[in-house]
């Protein structure tokens, strides 16, 4: 199961790519002299169109065989099993999942509305003390 991203995040990606490669196409064409810094426009706008796709397919957080999955370019994601999962804190609208050696922090702003109810299902079913989790005395459908 995938945990979506807000579309306003992937759009806004897409939007930003395409302004950076324009400014560059047009920096490009319309100078006489071409600096490196022209290229560079280029290379911004290039990179924030390749984020946009990399989000667009793989999205926020990969749920699948008893792991959660935090999808990160450039190498950054985290991942930890589920039921190695013995703290779940809530601040500020953020979780972090707590084991014994890991820690996996998630952004709920970033979370696209149904995908969140759907986070919330899934975490309020581990099975944790009450005073251990957020989702205790609550129910989730």
């Amino acid at each position: 199961m995938k945990i979506k991203f807000k579309k306003k995040r992937l759009i806004v990606n897409l939007v930003l790519g395409l302004v950076w490669i324009i400014l560059g196409t047009v920096s490009v064409v319309t100078n006489d002299k071409i600096r490196w810094t022209d290229y560079g426009y280029l290379v911004i706008g290039i990179l924030y169109v390749g984020h946009y796709l990399y989000d667009l397919a793989n999205q926020y957080l990969t749920i699948e065989n008893g792991t959660i999955r935090k999808n990160g370019l450039y190498g950054f994601g985290k991942k930890i099993d589920l039921s190695e999962i013995n703290w779940i804190k809530k601040f500020a609208g953020d979780y972090t999942l707590k084991t014994e050696k890991k820690e996996l922090k998630i952004n709920t702003e970033l979370i696209d509305k149904d995908s969140l109810t759907e986070l919330n299902k899934i975490l309020a079913g581990l099975n944790l003390p009450t005073e251990k989790t957020p989702f205790a005395n609550r129910v989730y459908n």
